[in-house]
């Protein structure tokens, strides 16, 4: 027994001085009350525990229609970490988002196989639609980001309901694609070997299919690539959420890995907004570097929000031939949810 207590006094002590640490650097930096909405959901799970970890987070707020949401929020309340919890349902939208700095919004129903993201267009933009126009009148100044699919038309929507709240403000709204990225150096990684974690790709285009566009010219530290391994990994990374959604066999579409991207690009925006310098994540946001509207890029992140869209820099004809191809769909989808918006008016 001695050695027994012996050993999980050693185990405890690094979690212990870890947890620490947190909270000296919690302490020194900026706490942030964070939404998710779509909480009770596949994603909304996992990243409400993700943020919930997060030491810049000191307030997590959760929303969903599903009556267990009040129960997802006690459960996170009982995780040790320097953070509240509250869980929200019905019709308090607008008092789970008040005052909030970011809000993300995973909420939706899943693809399921044979269904396209823009299968997923009209149920899902009424949802996002009605959410955003309730953080135009609860948190009109928060970071949204939108990870509802199909993104690269709820962006649009969700920017043409904050023009008609008076609201819209393009350095506070985002597409999360880092889901791209996130498989892009995963799928990289694993071909050639390398240290996944040590990996910078930039993943530009959209968030459905050929519109996403991974720079395997662009991989640092630098890898050459045959003819067929780059058509393969660009394939893969393309439509990685079909691969998911095929091997869950009609049980809903890519949710923890989601959740993992969603939470890491919270970090990065939450880091920014805290005043670090220098972070850089590829987003769709309102863009003038093509002709598409929308348009994800690198994007230098400040205490407002975008800081700075850069371009995406010199590339291969192949992938130039990727990104051309693009385009006239990113415009379409973009007009289609603008259009929508319009008419369906929140």
């Amino acid at each position: 027994n001695r050695n027994r207590k012996t050993m999980l006094a050693r185990t405890a002590k690094p979690f212990a001085r870890n947890l620490a640490r947190a909270t000296i650097a919690t302490q020194q930096q900026r706490g942030f009350k964070v939404a998710v909405l779509g909480a009770a959901g596949g994603i909304g799970q996992p990243l409400s525990l993700l943020l919930k970890l997060n030491p810049k987070v000191t307030e997590l707020s959760c929303f969903d229609l599903a009556p267990v949401t009040p129960g997802v929020a006690a459960d996170l309340a009982h995780c040790s970490s320097n953070s509240k919890c509250v869980g929200y349902t019905g019709d308090d939208l607008k008092k789970a988002v008040k005052d909030c700095h970011v809000v993300v919004i995973p909420a939706g129903v899943p693809r399921k196989p044979g269904m396209t993201r823009d299968d997923l267009f009209n149920t899902n933009g009424s949802i996002v639609r009605n959410l955003v126009a309730a953080c135009a009148e609860a948190c009109p100044k928060a970071i949204i980001l939108i990870i509802s699919n199909p993104v690269n038309s709820t962006v649009p929507i969700a920017s043409e309901v904050l023009k008609q709240k008076g609201v819209y403000d393009p350095k506070r709204l985002f597409g999360v694609t880092t889901l791209d990225v996130v498989r892009a150096r995963t799928f990289i990684a694993a071909a050639n070997g390398s240290d996944v974690n040590k990996m910078t790709i930039p993943v530009i285009g959209g968030h459905a299919g050929t519109t996403i566009v991974p720079l395997l010219s662009q991989v640092e530290p630098m890898v050459t690539f045959s003819d067929e391994q780059r058509d393969a990994l660009t394939q893969r990374i393309m439509f990685g959420g079909d691969e998911v959604v095929k091997a869950k066999a009609g049980g809903g579409s890519a949710t923890l890995s989601m959740a993992y991207a969603g939470a890491e690009f919270a970090d990065s925006i939450m880091a920014a907004l805290d005043g670090k310098k220098g972070v850089t994540e590829c987003t769709f946001v309102e863009s003038t570097i093509t002709d598409c509207k929308f348009f994800s890029s690198p994007v230098t992140l400040g205490k407002e929000g975008v800081e700075t869209i850069h371009g995406y820099g010199t590339v291969t004809p192949y992938e130039q031939k990727l990104i051309d191809a693009c385009i006239p769909d990113l415009i379409a989808q973009a007009d289609k949810g603008f259009e929508w918006a319009k008419a369906n008016k929140a």
